[in-house]
């Protein structure tokens, strides 16, 4: 690995928590950094678990009152989560890199689609809380088997789906979303690793890297107005699309 490769891994690493801090869709910038040095694209994907995985945690501690408040219906979505999200990561690793390295234009297309329209995807006002009914049982573990096997922009989709199937506040919805993508992220985990399809130097130089960008992104969700990291981001994720279509 050259100099330049692990400049990259590392900027990709700690720009990845930045922009998780603000807006969402690190996870375009370490999947396509990890390639771009020739990490075949299963393991760049799987690695990207890897490296999102901290960010989860801290971010599922600094909810952790909410979490204990959800009581009973948040194990219930992280018992569908975790069915839902050993699916997805077992069908990427049953799969070969030609066929996946052929889904991944358009899962990225997909994505950036998403995450472009992810704010009108959240409901304007959200209505009263209520049980989550079984649209979101049924939305929270399709997204789950998604969240498995390719996890770029889990979290809006899942906070779409909370947002209309319980409603209530916003932080108690972001808390059971935070909850929940740390199992998914967990479960994913072990299957790739077990699998053997981490590539494990690449996560080493970006984990640290992301837990330093962590603390950056504090600092810049406050200076940084969240619609330009948006733009960034959604430019990232097109022409990551365009790149794989034209290779």
């Amino acid at each position: 690995m050259s100099f330049f490769d692990i400049l990259l891994l590392f900027s990709a690493g700690f720009l990845s928590s930045v922009v998780n801090a603000i807006a969402g869709g690190g996870t375009f910038l370490t999947f396509g950094a990890m390639t771009l040095t020739g990490v075949p694209a299963i393991m760049a994907n799987a690695t990207s678990s890897v490296t999102q995985f901290p960010g989860y945690v801290t971010s599922a501690l600094a909810y952790r009152t909410e979490i204990r408040e959800a009581g009973r219906e948040a194990w219930i979505l992280a018992g569908l989560s975790l069915v839902g999200s050993l699916g997805g990561a077992l069908i990427l690793v049953s799969l070969s890199n030609p066929s996946f390295r052929s889904l991944v234009p358009w899962l990225l297309l997909a994505a950036t689609i998403i995450f472009a329209i992810g704010p009108y995807l959240r409901p304007k006002k959200l209505h009263a809380e209520q049980p989550i009914s079984r649209f979101g049982l049924v939305g929270q573990f399709l997204t789950s088997i998604y969240g498995g096997f390719f996890g770029a922009g889990m979290g809006i989709m899942m906070l779409a789906v909370l947002g209309i199937a319980k409603g209530g506040d916003y932080h108690k919805l972001n808390a059971l979303k935070n909850f929940v993508a740390v199992i998914i992220a967990a479960v994913a985990i072990i299957v790739f690793s077990t699998g053997g399809v981490v590539a494990w130097l690449p996560a080493v130089i970006m984990i640290p890297a992301g837990a330093l960008g962590g603390y950056a992104g504090v600092w810049a969700a406050r200076r940084v107005p969240q619609t330009v990291i948006r733009a960034i981001v959604v430019s990232v994720g097109l022409l990551l699309t365009w790149y794989y279509f034209a290779t």
